[in-house]
């Protein structure tokens, strides 16, 4: 590629900095840009949408996502799931352990006595296969072997991201498998629509709302309880749209035990497998917002409580409570919870989902 264009991205990003070879396979970066100019940039490592251009109601165009700055910070950052692909599970199971057609499973434990997103070396630390298809549309792809971080059956996995001309970011996910299994797929966007910056602004003044009347309280390890609450009369409570600073630091067990928000909503939905509105989320200063549409019947909301300052993209640091995840995905511990919606995979099934982040600027 032309030197010119190494350095003409809005994102400020360098393609060099990102290549390199992870366990003999090669990483980059690849740049989305639709008809409007602005970008949307992805590495093949982990899936990790390293920058999200959009402008503010001026017109000023800014990173809206928390990325990592090169590789390096990608493969050894403290932060391994910062705005990546999440598989083969996203989010928890308690105890790591499941039982499928009779037989007991245990998955590695890397979130105190639980299993999270997807283990050690999930769908994050692994190189994918990449195609770009023309500037608006990149393919990741690869096969999770039989085994891999205690999972059972290859899982041949393929996610597309397609940048809209109305500044849609669309994931798609498709996958098979020859053995019967579990998968629950999603992505870990850190977003902050105040755009990154040294330090990036917290989100207490940032304007929520989900459409959901129900979200899933749970224990002190973040593992559902099993009951499914109204968030009527409750800090959950997002039908109407709020700022989240109003509840966030809330007199509530649930705040205490997700240290803000950190739970799952059961997404109002009049059939299943619909891609329907799930969130929006407006930032008062920029005007920027962002619309979510998801076919999945939950959305994880985690408020960065756990963010520690580090840095990313272009020097940006990113403090506590600095970004806002919308995670669509199945329930968390669904495979212990057969009332929770099916997480099952069989040979000749097809996985799919789609969701999408459509930024704006409010009316």
């Amino acid at each position: 590629m032309a030197n010119t264009n190494e350095t003409a991205n809005l994102c400020g990003l360098n393609r060099k900095d990102f290549q390199a070879t992870v366990n003999g396979k090669k990483t980059d970066l690849y740049i989305l840009k639709n008809r409007k100019g602005y970008e949307v940039a992805i590495s093949n490592y982990g899936g990790a949408i390293c920058a999200i251009m959009v402008p503010d109601k001026d017109g000023k165009v800014a990173n809206v996502i928390q990325g990592h700055a090169n590789i390096e910070q990608l493969t050894s950052g403290n932060e391994p799931y910062l705005s990546t692909l999440i598989g083969r599970w996203g989010n928890r199971i308690c105890k790591g352990q499941f039982t499928l057609n009779g037989k007991d499973y245990q998955l590695a434990l890397n979130d105190g006595p639980n299993h999270l997103h997807g283990g050690a070396k999930g769908f994050n630390a692994k190189v994918w296969d990449a195609r770009q298809m023309g500037p608006r549309s990149l393919a990741l792809h690869r096969i999770s072997s039989y085994g891999e971080e205690g999972f059972t059956g290859e899982l041949d996995v393929t996610v597309e991201f397609t940048f809209t001309d109305q500044n849609e970011l669309v994931i798609e996910y498709l996958a098979t498998t020859n053995k019967k299994t579990i998968v629950n797929l999603t992505h870990h966007a850190f977003f902050s629509l105040a755009g990154t910056a040294d330090p990036t602004p917290g989100i207490e003044d940032q304007i929520c709302e989900i459409n959901a009347d129900f979200y899933l309280p749970t224990d002190a390890t973040a593992i559902p309880t099993g009951e499914i609450l109204k968030v009527e009369g409750s800090p959950f409570d997002f039908r109407t749209p709020k700022p989240f600073g109003q509840d966030i630091e809330a007199d509530n067990e649930q705040i205490k035990f997700g240290h803000g928000f950190d739970h799952n909503y059961v997404l109002n939905k009049k059939e299943e497998g619909e891609l329907s509105f799930a969130a929006k989320l407006t930032e008062p200063k920029s005007g920027r917002t962002m619309e979510v549409y998801t076919t999945e019947p939950g959305l994880q909301l985690y408020t960065g409580n756990f963010l520690n300052g580090y840095k990313g993209a272009n020097g940006c640091t990113f403090p506590r409570r600095s970004a806002v995840c919308f995670e669509a995905q199945h329930f968390p511990d669904s495979p212990n919870r057969p009332y929770f919606p099916s997480v099952v995979l069989n040979p000749g099934q097809r996985y799919k989902q789609k969701t999408v982040y459509r930024f704006g600027v409010a009316e």
